[in-house]
């Protein structure tokens, strides 16, 4: 089954990813065409995850699928960036104003023709501005009707082009309170919206939100076959800190990656980290050998004895269970 996982990784993880303290970043800037070749030079990675005008614009989309080409990398999916512009400070896809969601839904269509030349079949939605900040300052109702509205017109012409969208859900940040911030929430906006709308899991916005990721992966694949993507990264549950993947976790990984099996999950497994000091390239690496290394590990268990261990409910056997198969010297 392993060899079957298709890995992925943000294009941006390669480069000098800066925080709000230092906006120029700690690291050398670099050159895409050179991340773009790091990639490619990392072992199991085959996808590229592109982002709209950070990365990739209609301009420049006919020069980097050329390289991408080159190097025998995929598109993965294509970002759209409806968080990372002053025009979307106060909303995008739920903007109280219908000329800024009429521009959100636009870029995503733009977007859409991008994947498509890119042969790319599948668009990511992080609506990171669509939220609010304060009590008694928003109507959740008209808003989130708002968002439905322009989530179903961007499905509704991805549709046409054959590309699906999921919708990745952050519980906070840079908003207080996001619209789309848990998996279930995400899920009713899904399965309201259309066929070719599905969820994308970020494992560390799900550790924000205090999820298991096991039990979401599970309840995508049980109301409606919903996920669609997988972001990974690792963080200690208070924040987004886009660490290296099993730098924090391991038992958590280990039960996740037994679920996307089980369910039968043929998506990407893309790299969304932000190395702000480590070097972006070992930093990634480090994340796929650690899933490559857990997958080996599914293989030499086997899915069965993992499966009647969950049946026993029986939490010292699964210690056990941990010291003698994941840890074992």
């Amino acid at each position: 089954m392993s060899n079957a996982i298709k890995y992925s990784v943000i294009l941006g993880n390669l480069g000098n990813t800066c925080d709000r303290f230092l906006s120029s970043g700690y690291k050398d800037v670099l050159d895409k065409t050179e991340m773009i070749a790091q990639a490619a030079s990392i072992e199991g990675v085959t996808g590229i995850e592109l982002v709209g005008t950070w990365d990739i614009t209609r301009d420049n989309a006919a020069q980097v699928k050329k390289q991408l080409q080159q190097h025998k990398l995929q598109c993965s999916s294509i970002i759209v960036d409806h968080f990372g512009q002053k025009r979307w400070g106060r909303g995008a896809l739920a903007s109280a104003d219908a000329g800024i969601r009429a521009e959100a839904v636009e870029e995503t269509r733009q977007m859409i023709d991008v994947a498509v030349e890119l042969d790319c079949d599948f668009l990511n939605l992080w609506p990171g501005q669509d939220g609010y900040d304060y009590a008694l300052c928003t109507d959740y109702l008209v808003d989130r009707h708002r968002m439905i509205d322009s989530i179903a017109a961007c499905a509704e012409y991805a549709a046409a082009k054959k590309v699906r969208i999921g919708l990745e859900y952050k519980m906070k940040e840079p908003r207080t309170h996001s619209y789309l911030a848990r998996c279930a929430d995400t899920l009713l906006v899904a399965n309201q919206v259309g066929a070719n709308v599905g969820v994308t899991i970020d494992t560390g916005h799900a550790f924000l939100a205090y999820e298991n990721v096991g039990e979401s992966i599970a309840m995508l694949k049980m109301f409606g076959d919903k996920l669609f993507h997988m972001h990974f990264n690792d963080n200690y549950s208070s924040w987004d800190d886009d660490m290296i993947v099993g730098s924090v976790r391991l038992v958590e990984y280990v039960e996740m990656l037994y679920w996307l099996r089980r369910t039968e999950y043929k998506g990407w497994y893309s790299m969304d980290q932000y190395p702000y000091r480590e070097d972006g390239k070992k930093a990634v690496e480090s994340s796929v050998m650690f899933l490559r290394q857990l997958e080996k590990v599914l293989n030499r268990i086997g899915m069965d004895e993992i499966e009647k261990l969950i049946n026993r409910r029986d939490p010292v056997a699964t210690c056990a269970f941990i010291r003698n198969e994941l840890i074992r010297s």
